[in-house]
């Protein structure tokens, strides 16, 4: 009797214990909080600087050079991108005409996750703006630029979106996302069925649609288009993984459009090898060289597969710039030689 009255108990229990199973497990193979509230789009990107900065990618990269309007932003705001940005997901629009039938440049929608000052943020933003909207109130700050409106929204303590999208609906759409409560199967078509091929702990990753007949024009995304004849799907991805990995994969619609792609991709990475080797005068640059001599490109079914091991010091080097050349300026002048007795 003991039993079956505990039985109800011990099964509500089992079913709890599991559903918070099964929502742990969903959340961890979810797209990011700020990739979902991104509209629809051909194109995805996301960044954690978070995870970046903790691996220390970087290294000790030298000071950013700020320019005079990007000082008055620092100076106003207190917000300075490169040490306060910790997350970045952005939507990329490909599709578009201008009136003449002309294809339109890319637009693009963001969602930021950083540490900024909320009041002195607003003021300045209301301060460039041309009008503020209050939707569901929060303030959308338009502001005139390049020609284009971007339409700026701070959606928390720790959260701004942004969008150059002609449709003012755009940017409302990210608000009313971000108002609901945050569900693991939210988020863009397109990035629900192709988050899951991206390898877990990518520090960025890429998602995006290209269609060589819509995208001729502007070359499609990255200028891809070319190696393709008909649409696919591209999921690039970058992770610490016994050194920086980087794997990109084309889903091709069948074998012989990924056996294409992958011989194309064969041609292009035969062209640098042969390149680097011919190259006279002084020797490789030993991270360079493993870079190029990690290409790789197979295929794997429908799929064509790109890889590379980009070494530390390659990456430290592409970030920092070109070294400084030595001019009769900057040289340290040779001591003076000692006079003999």
């Amino acid at each position: 009797m003991r039993f079956r009255r505990r039985l109800p108990i011990l099964l509500a229990v089992v079913l709890v214990a599991a559903a918070v199973a099964l929502l742990v497990f969903l959340r961890k193979h979810a797209p990011p909080e700020p990739a979902r509230l991104l509209p629809g789009a051909d194109g995805f990107v996301y960044v954690n600087l978070r995870w970046i900065r903790r691996a220390n990618i970087g290294g000790q990269l030298p000071a950013v050079s700020h320019d005079p309007e990007y000082q008055q932003f620092i100076e106003a705001t207190g917000f300075q991108f490169e040490r306060d940005l910790e997350e970045a997901a952005f939507a990329i629009h490909y599709a578009g005409e201008s009136p003449g039938g002309k294809p339109t440049q890319p637009r693009f929608s963001e969602v930021f996750i950083a540490k900024i000052h909320g009041d002195r943020l607003r003021s300045y933003l209301k301060k460039i703006s041309g009008s503020v909207e209050d939707y569901r109130s929060v303030d959308i700050y338009s502001i005139p630029l390049e020609g284009r409106t971007l339409r700026v929204a701070i959606l928390g303590v720790d959260t701004i979106a942004a969008s150059n999208h002609d449709d003012s609906f755009v940017i409302r759409g990210i608000i009313d996302r971000s108002r609901k409560m945050a569900s693991p199967f939210g988020g863009p078509a397109l990035l629900r069925q192709s988050y899951k091929y991206v390898p877990f702990a990518s520090l960025a990753w890429a998602i995006f649609r290209v269609d060589p007949a819509q995208q001729a024009a502007s070359a499609g995304p990255l200028g891809l288009s070319a190696l393709f004849a008909h649409p696919a799907v591209v999921v690039a991805s970058v992770r610490d993984f016994r050194g920086i990995q980087f794997r990109a994969e084309a889903f091709t619609p069948a074998g012989d459009e990924a056996k294409l792609v992958t011989e194309k991709l064969g041609a292009f990475l035969a062209i640098f090898h042969s390149a680097d080797s011919s190259a006279a005068g002084k020797p490789a640059d030993p991270d360079v060289k493993q870079f190029f001599e990690s290409l790789k490109v197979e295929q794997n079914g429908e799929r064509a597969v790109l890889t590379a091991t980009v070494p530390l010091g390659f990456l430290r080097k592409a970030l920092s710039g070109p070294p400084t050349a030595m001019t009769p300026e900057n040289q340290t002048p040779p001591p003076p030689a000692k006079k003999q007795p």
